[in-house]
């Protein structure tokens, strides 16, 4: 242990060694005309620690997570197509990323668990992921980056997102339902007369032999066999405990429901972990059946922002969801629309309200000129909901549940507007800078002119 005499050295001492636990500060290893920076300044960070203050319960277990890391956190891994972890690994290196998030001093550890942000997501709810979409909305009229002209004239249209589950197949189904029903009885100490461990997977491994030598018959015997061991599975568990826990009823009802389920039948049952799951059509001839969640998106019709976006339970009509749509436009960004441009697909939607809902078809020679415009406007829609699939999660949606994928396609839109405010501020500098080269070159040449010929000599 060593000890000093002077208190300025010992003070000097302790200062450098706080400087080394925390790391370096963030502003002095930064551009402060970065994009990033610039957008950081702009949001509304305050609005959100007093927006979900009231989740958090200060005398139950340990502190909660600072509340602008977990916002910008989810900002960037929507803008970024990023995994929790993946984006906590970002964090780590990037030092914008912790100063948007933030940061004080560069860290060199994370705070927190990648199972922290899926908690944080149960906490705020629909309710609070719209809040962040609303938030980027209002930071682009703040910024100037959004004409609220621009927010009175939309394009409604509405997409799949697909629910991350294979493709279901009947015979890999009732083998799922009866491995789920086992391995829960196991836990709650049921004996059954047999398990059908051994026998289903190798008949299960069967049907898809005879299915891919394009044997159909033998394939389709296989598939009945695994349907018979499931009921077999089921009545032994319901005579054994005829009052099974929770967990165990649920599992009860949906082997049941699939058991009894036909071809024909109308909300068919696609997956044993994900049962809300529908197959959908949209008319694509690569992929003619998706299985997920229907999804409505509404973008501003000049320049495209994001300005509504929810998932629809079932398969609802796309003219019957136009009310719900226009609604949370409204909400969103505080701004009622004059007009809404859809496709052939909302056609008798019997929404009655101020909204002029224009309904594009390919004879754009009988509107009026000025109208036309917005008609070839219409279809900007649709490389926004790509870029919301590849470039911002909705291609596939990993989160749980119903609630999963209405969180889901709000942060999808929160990401695509992040993406265009870190553009437009990205361009703003760039402009801003030529036109200081500019200035400067212009004063460089009159400064050239004004001096006399004689003296250049």
């Amino acid at each position: 242990m060593m000890t000093y005499n002077i208190v300025s050295g010992k003070a000097n001492i302790t200062i450098m060694l706080g400087l080394e636990r925390h790391g370096a500060i963030l502003e002095k290893i930064i551009n402060q005309k970065h994009a990033l920076v610039k957008l950081a300044k702009g949001i509304d960070w305050k609005r959100f620690e007093e927006m979900f203050s009231e989740t958090f319960d200060p005398d139950n277990g340990r502190p909660g997570l600072p509340t602008r890391m977990m916002v910008g956190l989810h900002y960037l891994k929507y803008a970024y197509d990023l995994s929790d972890e993946d984006v906590l690994a970002g964090w780590l290196e990037n030092p914008y990323w912790q100063y948007f998030c933030g940061g004080v001093y560069f860290e060199h550890k994370l705070p927190l668990n990648d199972s922290s942000m899926s908690r944080w997501r149960e906490r705020i709810s629909e309710s609070g992921s719209e809040e962040l979409l609303k938030e980027t909305i209002n930071c682009g009229l703040d910024l100037k980056l959004i004409k609220p002209a621009s927010l009175k004239r939309i394009n409604v249209d509405t997409t799949v997102q697909a629910k991350n589950i294979r493709f279901p197949t009947d015979a890999r189904l009732y083998d799922r339902a009866r491995e789920r029903l086992v391995r829960e009885s196991e836990k709650a100490g049921i004996e059954l007369r047999q398990n059908y461990n051994r026998v289903g997977k190798q008949t299960l491994r069967r049907q898809s032999g005879y299915a891919k030598a394009q044997q159909f018959d033998r394939a389709r015997r296989q598939t009945k066999k695994l349907k018979t061991i499931l009921g077999r599975v089921t009545r032994d568990i319901q005579r054994k405990e005829p009052e099974p826990s929770p967990k165990l009823q649920e599992l009860l009802g949906l082997s049941i429901r699939l058991f009894n389920q036909k071809r024909d039948d109308k909300h068919k049952l696609y997956s044993i972990h994900e049962p809300h799951v529908e197959c959908l059509s949209k008319g694509k001839p690569h992929k003619p059946y998706e299985f997920g969640s229907k999804v409505s998106v509404s973008t501003t019709a000049r320049d495209n922002w994001v300005v509504g976006v929810m998932s629809l339970s079932g398969n609802p009509y796309d003219g019957h969801t136009l009310s719900k749509a226009l609604a949370q436009v409204k909400e969103l960004s505080g701004v009622a629309p004059e007009q809404a441009a859809c496709d052939m697909g909302y056609r008798g939607h019997k929404y009655s309200g101020p909204c002029h809902v224009e309904i594009v078809n390919r004879y754009r020679k009988a509107v009026s000129g000025s109208m036309r415009l917005w008609h070839r406007r219409r279809s900007a829609i649709e490389p926004i909901i790509g870029h919301m699939k590849s470039d911002c999660r909705m291609e596939r949606n990993y989160l749980k549940g119903i609630m999963g994928d209405k969180m889901n396609t709000i942060l999808a839109g929160c990401g695509i507007n992040l993406r265009k405010l870190l553009r437009k501020l990205s361009q703003l500098l760039v402009r801003l800078f030529i036109q200081t080269l500019e200035s400067f070159f212009r004063l460089l040449s009159l400064d050239s002119r004004s001096i006399p010929s004689h003296a250049c000599t």
